[in-house]
């Protein structure tokens, strides 16, 4: 049976206790991983707090090299990282190269990390005083991610905190452990100095040791709602930095002046890839006025044609659900849904295979009042709410607690700039169904979907991982022989400009 260690201070460290991982597509246990307790993450804290001395001290250019040499490593590594988080995740194997390509471009930014970190200068703010600020490292960082996202949601962070001179100690959900483990070797290849990266494997005892851990300084978390707020006042009340991003209600609006085939083809890839278990899935359309009953039909006759299966095969376009509690959840939630009214126009029950399948489900006639609505479902079930107008369509969107993105479909260049300023959400797409930024934009929902004040990379995440500080200087010259200087004579009052 393969065993998944920690890689602390750059080698394996077991532990006392262990997880089993599975296969999504067969249900078969594959590995088991250890599993941190209080012993572990003291080691994994301490370890990555004695690298941050001289971490912290290496120069910005010895650090963007060490993220060219990462960013060439993870492109020559892509598809060894894409068949870990297949066999672990079970998405299929080109959905998985996308979420190493889209993690790979977070590094990409990291490089030119020297340009980010760059300071302000102002000069002779007073009669021979300067001033500037610049900005440094917070010290131990830690991430807690989920399992949707293996190797993308974690390179959300570390990157940007390592290039900006702190440590790093990363949690990775217990599901899905391969692929930390190789980028922690990968790092290694690229010249990163041993405990600057450390991988703690383990479950949610695990991350509340981090969470709490008087070294840490900042926590950086992406999950459910329920549990980011408890990350963020558990961390908040130990003093620590952090930022929480919790779950989603993804909404796409369909008006009627849209291309319907180009809205259908987008919805459906946003709300079953990867079985529909991604933060920014779809899983809401919101079809305006006429756009409704042609776009439930052309939804349907694409959610009918996906071809489910394994997600090393070939020809699959949808792979399981991540467990059976993951299968048995998301199918009451189908259940409960038609029996609340709504009408299961594609039933996605019964797929065939082995392991955790569910074909897509596509429900119309969906009130607000549903608990399928209300919740999070995160598997492949897309809902169809119908509305009068745009403006009902955004009061819609504004009512749901969840603000993590939403889409819009039209051909009007007003109906956009009026939709994009008027909803509650972070992320906005156009004709485009998942808005998720660039590296160089920073990653972030608003109201229930984040907790704390910064977004995940880019530039957010730099100041996330970094504390300013201001100097006021002044190098008056040195007192002639007869005793006198020219340094403005000292006062008791409150200093002002002159």
């Amino acid at each position: 049976m393969r065993s998944i260690q920690h890689w602390i201070g750059g080698v394996p460290v077991g532990g006392s206790t262990s997880a089993a991982v599975h296969d999504p597509a067969t249900g078969l246990q594959s590995g088991e991983v250890v599993l941190g307790r209080r012993a572990e993450a003291d080691l994994a804290v301490g370890t990555a707090a004695r690298a941050f001395e001289s971490w912290s001290e290496v120069s910005l250019s010895r650090r963007a090299q060490i993220m060219f040499a990462l960013r060439d490593l993870l492109a020559r590594h892509e598809d060894e990282l894409a068949r870990l988080v297949t066999a672990e995740h079970g998405k299929v194997l080109d959905d998985a190269r996308g979420e190493v390509v889209r993690g790979r471009e977070v590094v990409e930014f990291a490089c030119g990390i020297a340009q980010v970190l760059k300071g302000e200068y102002s000069d002779q703010v007073s009669t021979g005083v300067d001033a500037f600020s610049f900005r440094q490292p917070l010290g131990v960082c830690a991430g807690i991610v989920p399992f949707n996202f293996p190797v993308m949601v974690p390179l959300w962070m570390h990157p940007i905190a390592i290039a900006c001179g702190n440590t790093f100690v990363l949690k990775p959900s217990e599901r899905v452990p391969s692929a930390s483990n190789l980028v922690a070797e990968l790092y290694a290849q690229a010249g990163l100095p041993d405990g600057v990266f450390n991988v703690l494997h383990g479950d949610r005892e695990t991350a509340d040791a981090l969470i709490t851990h008087p070294g840490v300084a900042a926590v950086s978390f992406v999950g459910s709602t329920p549990v980011a707020r408890h990350v963020h006042e558990a961390a908040s009340t130990a003093g620590k930095r952090v930022q929480a991003l919790g779950g989603a209600k993804n909404h796409a609006v369909v008006l009627p002046d849209a291309d319907l085939d180009l809205a259908a083809d987008q919805i459906t890839a946003a709300a079953y890839g990867s079985a529909g278990q991604r933060c920014m899935a779809v899983s809401v359309a919101v079809a305006v006025g006429s756009a409704a009953d042609p776009l439930v039909e052309r939804l349907a006759d694409r959610a009918r044609a996906i071809r489910v299966g394994p997600g090393t095969d070939p020809a699959s376009e949808m792979g399981p659900l991540i467990s059976e509690a993951a299968l048995e959840r998301v199918t009451g939630h189908v259940e409960d849904a038609e029996r609340a009214g709504a009408k299961l126009v594609v039933d996605g029950r019964g797929a065939a295979g082995p392991g955790f399948f569910l074909g897509p489900c596509l429900l119309d006639g969906v009130a607000t009042g549903m608990v399928a609505y209300q919740e999070e479902i995160f598997g492949p079930v897309l809902l169809v709410l119908r509305a009068e107008t745009l403006d009902e369509a955004i009061e819609l969107i504004n009512a749901n607690p969840y603000g993590n993105g939403t889409a819009l479909f039209t051909s009007s260049g007003e109906a956009a700039r009026r939709f994009q300023r008027a909803v509650h959400v972070g992320m906005i797409g156009v004709n485009v169904p998942i808005p998720v930024p660039m590296a160089f934009y920073s990653f972030g929902g608003w109201k229930s979907s984040l907790f704390g004040d910064t977004h995940v990379h880019g530039a957010e995440g730099v100041r996330f991982y970094t504390r300013a500080k201001a100097v006021t200087s002044r190098w008056p010259a040195p007192a002639v022989a007869d005793g006198t200087s020219s340094s403005p004579p000292s006062s008791m009052a409150f200093p002002t400009a002159r």
